[in-house]
């Protein structure tokens, strides 16, 4: 497999493996153990599930524009 190629996919393997692996740890986090739902009041695994979720997206984005910010050269 060409070189250019074979960077171009590994990038698309990472963003879905790490999107996935963050989604799934959001998920359980916030539906499993029921932080993300407001009931009576806002508790403090609320607040903290929500100020994580933000911190962690902002670094995922990151993380994504950097990696595809990268040109590929195809050319190799």
């Amino acid at each position: 497999m060409e070189p250019g190629v074979r960077e171009y996919l590994l990038r698309i393997v990472n963003t879905l493996s790490v999107g996935l692996f963050w989604l799934a740890i959001n998920s359980t986090a916030g539906i499993m153990y029921d932080h993300a739902f407001f009931h009576d009041t806002i508790t403090m695994g609320n607040i903290l599930f929500y100020i994580w979720f933000i911190i962690s997206f902002i670094f995922f984005l990151r993380w994504q524009i950097r990696l595809w910010s990268k040109p590929i050269d195809f050319e190799q």
